[in-house]
């Protein structure tokens, strides 16, 4: 057998091969001019559920992987403690309005008593003017009176005093009701839950987690670009994403944030060609409005390539168009 000549033939062959693999696939990861191109990650913001006191876990309303709407319960605190403190708070109030009510009446008779010294008074300075009546009897009434003006006034005071234990017992029913309220838990915004991070019955401390949330309106990737290109992209610059699990399908997407500082930075930056090596951290977020119509699609993790404009006056070629998976899929 000629091997010699075959195994010729076929390294010909398997070089032609390659050397077609790498030009076709070069030939597909060209970018075209006015836009840049780099690959990244799905990433959607995540919302931690916490718990602002502690308590024992008593109902945990999800699983991972549950899409919940907003201020949907997560789960909920024991509150038996804290409903017992509720009910002694508000029998303070009722307490509280009954003082207030008591001091009140307290008031009303010091003030006809006050009313009457006054009228008193005159009568007795009318008829010691008229050399009818004693002045002892001027001087009696006028001390009365001065008794009766002081009463008034502590009876005030001490009305004053029920209305502020008062408030003070409904400031204490508020702040328990307040309390009452944290332990039940929701979904801040419509999502889906990544983690479930406590289970029935644990104690969690004040701030503790107890599940991690993803906000599917807020899906975003990450990218990295050099200082040229990074230089000409603007705030509200067009982009799209291709990605590699769903690659028949291209997402739109907008720069919303570029880093004012290189993310990654050489030893020395001296000349030209260093700075050009800096890379700047670009992010590209998707349209909250076509992200909820397409949310059961969404997921983080996703790898991908993205694409940016550049160039406003050039259009964007047929391939990146925007193409998207049936919603009802």
């Amino acid at each position: 057998m000629r091997i010699a000549p075959l195994l010729a033939i076929l390294s010909v062959a398997a070089l032609a091969g390659g050397g077609y693999t790498y030009w076709s696939s070069n030939q597909s990861s060209r970018v075209p001019d006015g836009f840049a191109s780099s690959n990244g990650r799905i990433e959607v913001e995540r919302i931690d559920i916490t718990a602002k006191y502690a308590g024992r876990v008593a109902e945990m309303l999800v699983r991972e992987g549950d899409d919940v709407s907003k201020g949907a319960v997560v789960a909920r605190l024991d509150d038996n403690e804290t409903r017992a403190r509720l009910l002694a708070a508000r029998a303070s109030v009722r307490r509280a309005e009954e003082a207030v009510v008591k001091a009140q009446a307290e008031q009303r008779i010091r003030e006809a008593e006050f009313d009457l010294s006054k009228v008193e008074l005159r009568r007795a300075v009318e008829l010691e003017r008229r050399s009818a009546g004693p002045v002892m009897d001027v001087d009696r009434r006028k001390a009365a009176n001065a008794v009766a003006e002081a009463t008034v006034k502590g009876a005030q005071a001490a009305v004053a005093d029920a209305e502020a234990a008062k408030q003070a017992a409904e400031a204490e029913v508020a702040q328990i009701e307040a309390v009452l309220a944290e332990l039940t838990l929701a979904a801040p915004v419509a999502g889906r839950v990544e983690y479930k991070l406590v289970q029935l019955g644990e104690v969690v401390p004040a701030g503790g987690r107890l599940a991690t949330l993803l906000d599917l309106t807020d899906v975003f990737m990450t990218v990295f670009l050099p200082t040229r290109q990074a230089g000409q992209l603007a705030l509200g610059s067009e982009a799209r994403i291709v990605l590699d699990a769903l690659p028949d399908y291209v997402f739109p997407a907008t720069v919303t944030f570029v880093a004012a500082e290189a993310q990654f930075t050489p030893k020395s930056v001296e000349t030209a060609e260093e700075r050009e090596k800096l890379m700047y951290r670009v992010k590209l977020s998707g349209d909250p409005a076509l992200l909820a119509t397409f949310r059961r699609h969404v997921r983080a993790g996703l790898t991908g390539q993205a694409y940016v404009r550049l160039d406003p006056t050039v259009a964007w070629p047929e391939t990146l168009a925007p193409r998207l998976p049936d919603a009802t899929n």
